[in-house]
Parts: structure tokens; C-alpha cells; sequence
């Protein structure tokens, strides 16, 4: 028996895994790089986030936004692993000349070459936002955002999982699992939204649920700049509508799973264009068209299953293609994509979409699999130190700290940043908390290439992530986890950095020594 679409979305209907008999469809397109960036994401010189850049760890809102601001620059790349969850209570102000972050959602603003990537056992932002705005070359990946309010308590990012605006370029958010628990009246907002000119994104391989609004490109009829948006693989279910909203521009909509549209799908309008491709609607209502306006789109369709879709008559702002769904334009695609016949599409979504999936693609052929080379998720680990750094043995040459300045951010009471340059292990410096700056100075330029950060004994390991950086130019030279000696390319400088962006207990850094 079919199951009757229902209009409550606070009721969650389960994916049915429907794999129809059939052939696949001829593929006329090269396939993608598995694993890699796809879709529009991949035009405009390409997303590669925070590649090349260092990468640490965050467990908390905290944590995220000080790796956005202990970077050298607005534009040095980063890849940020994220454990745990991150919510209202572990987030707070940074400052820094590299970033712009806040306490109430995760602020990308005026930034570029970063990655977000989850790890471990998940990351979950519970009831806190990202927000990427005037920002470019951002990935997004296995992460979970939940119930992020725009009236209630707590509030973030507008009501929006993610939002993107003012001259956003080259985003890729993919494996995501974004979520409400109900609508707007409950003060939820959009899943995914863009407005304000952003272009060349992908959203792939991500769930969307539970929500009134599965996202929006464009903020209103006369907001058309935004386009080229690509979404597939995706599974949006017990939504009420805008799967998405397209306003102007143009998206891309391929092998997605849609399963409980309450009102309205896929709403082309004011001159937007969709390229609609072996997607299956199941349950659903009214999945294309033009919907609560005049101002009509257009759509290019084919190799999409109608399983129990039901379609309203046409009338003044209710245009639906349906039931024929039939072609209103034509859309050329630039990139290489491969279709999975939309038969399989519930179980090749049901596979691979949402976070902790293992990031899972699909082969084009109806078949998950895992990357082989993942490009945000590192195959090793951030740089460490040794086991026991307390007793690690110094480089050969002379420690040029011995003697030499220090200061730096804050200090515990009963500890001093000139302890960490007396060549004592019985003596040492702490943060005021459990981040914070201790620096080596000297009275004219010193060549250095090897630092030997040294924790006092009973604190060893206590140090999680940190940053050497040259303090005459900001640039970051090394990154990673622990402590003890740490190698990079010589700089000549008057003052080196040793950032702790977290720890697991109060760091005591004993001796901070310098060599060439």
C-alpha cells in the first residue's frame, strides 16, 4: 500500500531503500575524481580549502576560531579537524588580525583557503550555525549541524545550518547531515541558504531533514546574482519545501532522493534555471515548478522517477511541471559528472549521504566505495612531538635562548615567561588558562630552524595543538600536536612564537630553547 504524503513535518519519515529493475543509462560525461571536489565547486580555479596549510585540532567553538586567528593572514590555509560537539557553552570571542569570529556561531567572514573536516568519532555543532560571508575556497565536511534557532533560546546564524552571502566564491560542503526539528514558528530557518552573489558551490552526498525550508539561492526576487550550484547525492526528507529555491542563476540537481515534500520541491523562479537529472521523488508533492510567485523559471529534465508524487492544478503563482515534468530550457553543464540511474538512487544515497558515512561516493554506477585519496582528510596525523618531551634530548649546537628576552600573551600566577630561558627544568611558564603566547626574544636577528619546547615534569602530553611562528612577519612556520623538538626552514629573526591553541591540561612549557 502507498503511504499518503503527510503535512506534518514534525513527523519523520523513514527512507525507503526502492531499487527499481533497469539498465543503466548511457553516461555522455567524464566521471569526476573519485572522492574529490565535484559539481560547480570545481569551475572558477577549483576548491581545495585550507590544502597546504597546517592543520590542527578543535573540540570546541573556542578551538575553531582560534586556528582562524592565530593564522598569519586572512588567506593562509588551514584545515581544521573538529571532535566532539560544539555548542553555545564551549564557543567564545577571538581576536586576531587574521579572522572575525563571534561567540553565538562559527564566523567565516572575510576569509579564505579553509577546511572544516570532522573526525574521530563525529563533529557535531549542536543549535550553532556556520556563517561564510565575502569568503572564498571553503570546504565544509562530515560535519553535523542541528537545530540552529533564529527566535528562541539559543539563537545562531539567522536560523540557518549554513548560510553563504555577499560575494561568496567556491564553496564544497559535502557528507554534511543538517537538521531541525521543525519550522519557522518552532524558530528554525533554512538548512542551506546563499544569497547576495555567491557562486561556484556543491553541496553533496549531505541529508537534509526535518525542517520547513531545505535551503535558498537567493534572498528574494530581485536577489538573482547568485548561480552555479550544483547538489546530487543528497537525501532531503520530511521538508516542506524549497529543495531548493532557486532565484536567478542556475543549479545543477542530479541524483538526489526526495522523500516526504510536503508543499513544494525544486522552485525555479524569477528566471532561474534548473538542470533536474535522474533524481527519485518519492512521497512527495509538487517537486518542480514554479511556486508563490509569477515570476516563472525554467527547467531542463531527465531520467527522474515519480514514485506516489502528487501534483496541484496550475493557478495564479502555482505553476507545477507535472505530471509530464516536461523540458522548459536547456542548460549546458561545464564539468564531468556521472550518472547513477535514478532507479538505484535510493540505496546509493541511503549508502553514502550524511556525516560519518566514511565519505563514501558513489563509483557512477550504482556502487558506494571509499575514496582512495581523500583531500580533507588527512591519511596521517598533524605533526606530533616525541612521547615524553620533558626528557627529550636537545639538537646538537648551542641553545640560543639561553639568556635571550621572553614575554608573551598571559602568565599563571607564580610562573614567568623568563623561566623558559633559564636552562632550569625545576622552573617554568603557564597561560592564564589553558591556551596562550610564549615568545623568545633577542637584540638583533638570530638564524634559527629548530625549537625544543620542553614541559615540566608531571605536565608532559598536557600540550594538544600549537603554532611556531617568525613574530616579525606572522608567517606560521611549523604545526601540530605535543611538544618537544620541532624543525623548519631557518628564518632569520629577532622573535619566535610558540602559540598552545589547546591543550587537555595546564600547559608547563619548562624550557622554550632555540637552535640554528
Amino acid at each position: 500500500m502507498r503511504r499518503t504524503v503527510t503535512r506534518s513535518i514534525a513527523a519523520v519519515i523513514a527512507t525507503a531503500a526502492v531499487v527499481a529493475a533497469g539498465v543503466a543509462l548511457s553516461i555522455t560525461h567524464a566521471s569526476a575524481a573519485t572522492g574529490g571536489v565535484t559539481g560547480y565547486a570545481t569551475q572558477n580555479g577549483g576548491t581545495t580549502g585550507g590544502a597546504g596549510g597546517a592543520t590542527v585540532k578543535a573540540t570546541t567553538g573556542t578551538q575553531i576560531n582560534q586556528a582562524l586567528c592565530n593564522r598569519a593572514s586572512a588567506s593562509t590555509p588551514i584545515t581544521i579537524q573538529v571532535e566532539g560537539t560544539i555548542n553555545h557553552g564551549n564557543t567564545s570571542d577571538v581576536s586576531g588580525s587574521s579572522c572575525d569570529v563571534g561567540a553565538t556561531l562559527i564566523d567565516l567572514k572575510e576569509v579564505s583557503n579553509v577546511t572544516i573536516v570532522g573526525v574521530g568519532s563525529g563533529a557535531v555543532f549542536d543549535q550553532i550555525g556556520i556563517h561564510i560571508r565575502s569568503s572564498s575556497n571553503i570546504i565544509l565536511q562530515n560535519l553535523t549541524i542541528k537545530n540552529v534557532k533564529k527566535s528562541g533560546s539559543p539563537t545562531s546564524n539567522g536560523g540557518d545550518a549554513i548560510g553563504m552571502e555577499s560575494g561568496v566564491r567556491n564553496v564544497w560542503a559535502d557528507h554534511l547531515t543538517l537538521e531541525a526539528s521543525g519550522g519557522e514558528a518552532e524558530g528554525y530557518d533554512g538548512l542551506f541558504d546563499m544569497k547576495d552573489d555567491t557562486k561556484y558551490v556543491t553541496l553533496s552526498y549531505s541529508i537534509l531533514r526535518n525542517s520547513e525550508r531545505g535551503g535558498l539561492i537567493g534572498s528574494s526576487e530581485t536577489d538573482t546574482s547568485n548561480s552555479f550550484i550544483s547538489y546530487h547525492h543528497n537525501l532531503y526528507q520530511n521538508l516542506n519545501s524549497r529543495v531548493p529555491l532557486l532565484r536567478g542563476g542556475t543549479a545543477h540537481v542530479y541524483n538526489n532522493h526526495y522523500v516526504g515534500i510536503v508543499e513544494s520541491g525544486i522552485n525555479s523562479r524569477a528566471g532561474g534555471k534548473a538542470k533536474v537529472d535522474n533524481n527519485y521523488f518519492e512521497d512527495s508533492k509538487d517537486v518542480l515548478g514554479t511556486f508563490y510567485t509569477d515570476e516563472r523559471g525554467t527547467w531542463q529534465t531527465s531520467g527522474n522517477i515519480l514514485d506516489n508524487v502528487t501534483w496541484s492544478s496550475q493557478g495564479s503563482e502555482n505553476y507545477p511541471a507535472g505530471p509530464a515534468m516536461a523540458s522548459t530550457t536547456t542548460v549546458s553543464i561545464p564539468y564531468g559528472y556521472a550518472l547513477d540511474n535514478a532507479s538505484c538512487v535510493p540505496q546509493i544515497v541511503a549508502k553514502t549521504a550524511g556525516a560519518n558515512k566514511g565519505n563514501q561516493v558513489s563509483d557512477g554506477s550504482c556502487n558506494a566505495q571509499t575514496p582512495s585519496q581523500n583531500p580533507t582528510t588527512p591519511t596521517t596525523s598533524p605533526t606530533t612531538g616525541p612521547t615524553d618531551p620533558g626528557t627529550t634530548n636537545p639538537p646538537g649546537g648551542a641553545n640560543l635562548a639561553i639568556g635571550a628576552g621572553a614575554d608573551g600573551s598571559s602568565k599563571a600566577s607564580g610562573t614567568s615567561f623568563g623561566n623558559v630561558v633559564d636552562g632550569s627544568m625545576s622552573t617554568y611558564w603557564s597561560p592564564s588558562g589553558t591556551t596562550g603566547r610564549v615568545s623568545v626574544k633577542w637584540g638583533s636577528a638570530q638564524t634559527i630552524d629548530t625549537v625544543n619546547i620542553r614541559e615540566a615534569a608531571g605536565s608532559e602530553g598536557n600540550i594538544d595543538n600549537w603554532q611556531v611562528v617568525n613574530n616579525a612577519t606572522g608567517a606560521v612556520l611549523a604545526s601540530g600536536t605535543g611538544a618537544g623538538v620541532i624543525t623548519f626552514t631557518a628564518v632569520s629573526t629577532t622573535k619566535i612564537n610558540f602559540v598552545i591553541t589547546s591543550a587537555s591540561g595546564t600547559p608547563r612549557v619548562a624550557e622554550f630553547e632555540a637552535y640554528a
